[in-house]
């Protein structure tokens, strides 16, 4: 019998009560708090923005995926902190934790897309105009979210053994044997999308970076400003994208594989796991700062924001905005109304 600080992991080995049962659930319990509540704010203020841009397009789903991927944050609570019965970890198993990658990935990939969209914008406006990219955003949007349910879905539906209390402490043991492989290739998938995806980001964010600059050069008293901005813009996405992904990444390929494989003795298995948990829970985390980004990257969303908690916009910085279409600035300037 285990004794009261030790869980087993269903396959012999054990992991610490301590992190399992009280750490990680209290954690996500704040980020679940914070993620309903500021996602929550930021679609209200989003359904008083039209999407006449693309941009805006992109960043009202990220704040649906966001939403629903808060929404799975309980399950994983209560299943891990053992308030619920056994089955709600099959549930876990099952199906918010598919969610929970779906939608995380759904995120990454059209973070992607706005740096895609700003790139073209700010470097290549010649090959944009505003109608087109809308409807294509909207149709992008619709196959991201298509494409990535085709790859995350499978995985509830071949998590499909019979659970016992015992196998539902572990979630490759409710697979089949296609569903592990799957579980597998869908990892590595998902791996290849966040490496491109980053990859692409720094390829886009230092093309911007290059083109501010040299505007900056030419006009130098009209862009100074814009230039800080777009610097201050451009590194809080990356900084975003480094505490909250890369570490995840990093660790979640050989994670995969002592899931999948047994070469991997009890010892090795724990630091996997618990720096799969942790990592984890910093893209988890993700929620929570999405929205303060959308206050540096959107003028509209800023200003919404603003009336509503009847606050005033800096006047420098309105005067700066209106002038940064001409710079190439790279946050969103359009004023809705």
């Amino acid at each position: 019998m285990l004794n009261s600080s030790t869980a087993s992991s269903g396959n012999h080995c054990t992991h610490s009560l301590i992190i399992t049962k009280h750490v990680l659930p209290l954690a996500y319990s704040f980020i679940f708090i914070g993620g309903i509540l500021l996602n929550g704010v930021a679609a209200w203020i989003f359904l008083h923005i039209p999407s006449k841009t693309s941009f805006i397009v992109y960043l009202k789903n990220i704040v649906i995926a966001d939403l629903i991927m808060s929404l799975t944050f309980p399950f994983k609570i209560f299943a891990d902190s053992q308030f619920g019965p056994w089955q709600l970890t099959v549930v876990v198993c099952r199906f918010s934790a598919v969610l929970f990658y779906l939608n995380m990935y759904i995120s990454i990939t059209l973070f992607g897309l706005i740096g895609f969209d700003r790139y073209y914008k700010v470097v290549k406006p010649q090959f944009i105009t505003s109608a087109h990219t809308v409807r294509c955003s909207k149709v992008l949007c619709a196959v991201v979210w298509a494409l990535q349910m085709l790859v995350s879905l499978p995985n509830m539906i071949l998590t499909n053994q019979t659970p016992t209390e015992e196998s539902s402490k572990n979630c490759m043991n409710l697979k089949s044997e296609l569903g592990r492989t799957w579980h597998k290739t869908s990892n590595y998938i998902c791996l290849g999308i966040f490496w491109i995806v980053f990859f692409l980001l720094i390829v886009f964010y230092s093309s911007i970076t290059r083109k501010i600059y040299v505007s900056h050069r030419k006009f130098r008293k009209n862009s100074k400003l814009t230039r800080k901005k777009t610097s201050r813009n451009i590194f809080t996405i990356m900084f975003v994208f480094i505490i909250c992904f890369v570490p995840y990444h990093v660790g979640r390929l050989p994670y995969t594989l002592s899931q999948t494989t047994t070469q991997y003795n009890c010892q090795v298995q724990n630091i996997l796991f618990y720096i799969k948990e942790l990592t984890l829970l910093l893209s988890a985390a993700n929620v929570c700062l999405d929205p303060i980004i959308y206050v540096f990257l959107c003028q509209p969303f800023k200003e919404r924001l603003y009336k509503k908690l009847h606050l005033n916009v800096k006047t420098s910085e309105e005067f700066e905005n209106s002038r940064s279409r001409r710079s190439y600035a790279v946050c969103e300037t359009n004023i809705i109304s």
